[in-house]
């Protein structure tokens, strides 16, 4: 495991902290995932990139990390109280399953174009109704929780006796009437604060499942205490998200799990801040708004060209993960020109050779390799790391074009230089080299276009072909699995 001290700023208790895990070597990671009832938008594309490159950085560190990413597709409500995944359904005329397969495919097809890293499980709040119908009854039976109507809520009066409510948000129950929604059908609830955890659903109500106090669903923020409990144990390393999730989500995820089994969730709370654009928060109502396609394409009158995904991602880059990040096309533009100058000097730094034991310039360069590591585990500062690494462009470009200056760097500092680069550019920050960008992207549609011939020739009861793409499939190390979710595939290590 790497020397370097990670510090991560706590949201809990508000301090920089040094990172110590639970259990040594293992690091346990939730981050809320979307909700999958419309296409993923570029804010939540900032966020899952941010928390990507914070799980390819506690593996670079050395250690082994049990990362797990939600899918909520049941129980999110909008502001008259509707589910999110029914109304998509209702609008598009399909199942809700239907919709939240499709825009569950658009969000990793997204992932792949930013070039993320799967999470090691990725649970869907449908997949684990029995668990939250049993965490419902642990805080009833706790005293925390109350029927009326065949809904269950939370009493937040009842927990405030016992335990401070608002530690993650600062928000004090006293003023919570205020900020409270008044949803439809929440009208028994004793206290403005308190929030459902199991919903009776009406006729019209597409999804609902059986539960001993209602044909009912789950509430929003109960799905993410059962799943991470169950993946990760009652306490757990870190918890993410977005910043909007601060609160009431996080807030009612912390108040559910010490409800239920007396422990506080995760040790750590990191979340990611907003991304506005020129200065503006994104709105659809007065046109300030950018898809992820349309800034690739271009086809957009808030940019004067397209960029290329690995251009968006070194711009979020640039800033701090708890930073606001302002999209611009000015800025676009220089992160631009600083990633093809960043992977201009690696390519040069990968032809250079030393032939020396030792240089004049070793002790330099080895404290400015050491920097970069330094800053990236001062809580995962990629803007700082960055800028460690162009002090060290300037410093290629210098022997690249003096050649002969590389007698003063020795062959293992030169070797320790190549490592950094490469590790930080692709394993780290998971950047790709240019011309290499949408091979991911292109090799998804070819496997969804083989999985699809695959499937029909199963429908057609073509056994043969059948198994003959499998096979072939297997002799290139890709394997295809089928579940219940539909047809996946992976690649194997060879």
């Amino acid at each position: 495991m790497s020397k370097a001290t990670l510090h991560i700023v706590n949201n809990l208790t508000r301090q920089k902290e040094v990172f110590t895990p639970i259990n040594d070597g293992f690091v346990g990671m939730y981050v809320c995932g979307p909700t999958v009832y419309s296409d993923v938008h570029l804010g939540n594309c900032r966020t899952f990139v941010s928390f990507d490159i914070m799980y390819r950085y506690l593996l670079y560190l050395g250690y082994k990390v049990r990362y797990v990413r939600n899918i909520t597709d049941v129980g999110h409500l909008l502001d008259d109280g509707e589910d999110r995944m029914a109304k998509g359904a209702k609008a598009e005329q399909l199942q809700p399953m239907e919709v939240a397969q499709k825009y569950a495919n658009g969000f990793h097809h997204m992932m792949q174009i930013f070039n993320t890293k799967r999470p090691s499980i990725e649970p869907r709040a449908t997949g684990h109704i029995i668990e939250q119908i049993e965490m419902v009854q642990q805080i009833i039976d706790n005293g925390f929780g109350y029927e009326a109507n065949g809904s269950v809520y939370f009493d937040t009066l009842a927990y405030a006796k016992e335990h401070p409510y608002g530690e993650l948000s600062g928000r004090v129950i006293d003023e919570l009437k205020a900020e409270s929604r008044d949803l439809k059908k929440q009208g028994d609830k004793k206290h403005p604060s308190d929030f459902a955890i199991w919903m009776k659903a009406d006729d019209s109500h597409i999804m609902k499942w059986e539960s001993p106090w209602s044909l009912g669903f789950p509430g929003w923020h109960l799905e993410c205490s059962a799943m991470s409990t169950k993946y990760l144990g009652e306490t757990f390393d870190i918890h993410g998200g977005g910043n909007d999730l601060k609160f009431p989500h996080h807030e009612n995820e912390i108040a559910q799990n010490k409800a239920s089994c007396g422990c506080t969730p995760a040790r750590y709370w990191v979340h990611t801040n907003m991304l506005l654009m020129n200065g503006k928060k994104m709105s659809k109502s007065d046109g300030n708004t950018i898809t992820p396609q349309q800034l690739f394409s271009g086809e957009s009158e808030h940019i004067t060209k397209g960029y290329s995904p690995m251009v968006v991602k070194f711009f979020m880059l640039q800033c701090h993960y708890n930073s606001t990040l302002d999209l611009t096309d000015g800025g676009l533009q220089a992160a631009e020109k600083g990633y093809y100058k960043l992977m201009d000097a690696y390519r040069a730094l990968t032809q250079l050779t030393s032939t020396s034991e030792s240089g004049s310039d070793d002790e330099k360069l080895n404290g400015m390799l050491d920097t970069v590591v330094t800053e990236m585990s001062d809580d995962f500062n990629t803007p700082k790391a960055l800028a460690k690494l162009f002090e060290l462009v300037t410093e290629v470009n210098k022997y690249k074009e003096n050649i002969s200056d590389i007698r003063n760097v020795g062959s293992d500092t030169l070797d320790k230089m190549k490592k950094i680069f490469f590790d930080f550019l692709f394993d780290i920050f998971g950047l790709t080299e240019p011309g290499q960008e949408g091979n991911s992207d292109k090799l998804d549609g070819l496997m969804s276009l083989v999985i699809d011939l695959r499937a029909q020739a199963r429908d057609q009861k073509d056994w043969p072909t059948s198994d003959l793409i499998r096979d072939q499939l297997a002799e290139l190390n890709i394997v295809i699995k089928d579940g219940k979710d539909g047809t996946n595939w992976t690649v194997k290590n060879s």
